[in-house]
């Protein structure tokens, strides 16, 4: 595409323009290299910083990496999981598979789980807030970062109300077949309903390194409350998950 310098629109973001399309039409494949900074400047007649400033805009919006001393390569696309209201399923907890397992699995992909950390702590006022405790009330929390054939999609914190959960296995590193859920009901809560908040956001830099994002990756901030039968808060699921390896699908019945 010929730049048009009668445009107002920049003439690097016009360069990026050209080859985000070549990239979305399959010229450029996931793995393949761009064309180098000298082969552009004399494809596009325009000065080596304005080469840059295009190919950084590519790498802002997460298309491209930039490898030392090699080029700048269209960015190969992280498996995607898709996370449906069905991995709630009792049905997949009792066949010995949590939710992301479950959903994992679906797609044949291998699901893998890093244990950070098992500990009861005071509950921090939101989480406190949402699981109804009162101030200083302890609760128990797991911190995990789960995987997909080994690359790393999200990272997340349950929060049980310590009350009942000390003592049973959701304090020790191997919860068991079903995940976390299954051991919730083994102490007679039985799971009726979940609540999830969405927030897309710019990850911090600790989140950005834990989860291999590429430059201008955003993360999407998941929050979930359980409820029991008794309509008792009794998990608060607090994750941080890559926006480019996620899917979320909700079906849900019309309201009246």
């Amino acid at each position: 595409m010929p730049l048009d310098p009668g445009s107002d629109r920049p003439v690097f973001k016009q360069i990026a323009d050209d080859l985000r399309r070549s990239i979305e039409t399959g010229e450029y494949q996931p793995g393949d290299r761009l064309p180098s900074e000298s082969a552009l400047m004399k494809r596009f007649g325009v000065a080596r910083m304005t080469v840059r400033s295009a190919l950084a805009l590519l790498a802002a919006e997460g298309l491209t990496v930039a490898e030392h001393g090699r080029g700048v390569f269209v960015r190969v696309r992280p498996p995607v999981v898709r996370l449906g209201t069905e991995r709630f399923s009792r049905k997949l907890r009792e066949a010995g598979d949590g939710a992301f397992a479950a959903e994992t699995k679906r797609l044949g992909l291998t699901p893998r789980q890093e244990l950070i950390e098992v500990d009861e702590i005071e509950a921090p006022r939101d989480i406190a807030r949402r699981l109804g405790l009162d101030e200083g009330d302890n609760v128990v929390v797991r911190r995990r970062r789960m995987f997909a054939d080994e690359v790393p999609m999200q990272l997340a914190d349950s929060y049980f109300p310590a009350s009942w959960a000390r003592g049973t296995r959701l304090v020790l590193a191997d919860a068991g077949p079903g995940g976390s859920y299954a051991r919730v009901e083994e102490t007679g809560r039985r799971l009726s309903r979940f609540r999830e908040e969405i927030i897309a956001r710019t990850p911090t830099e600790q989140e950005a390194r834990a989860l291999q994002l590429a430059r201008g990756v955003p993360v999407v901030h998941l929050t979930r409350v359980a409820y029991d039968e008794s309509d008792e808060a009794v998990e608060v699921f607090d994750s941080v998950v890559a926006a480019d390896k996620h899917v979320f699908v909700y079906e849900f019945d019309a309201p009246e």
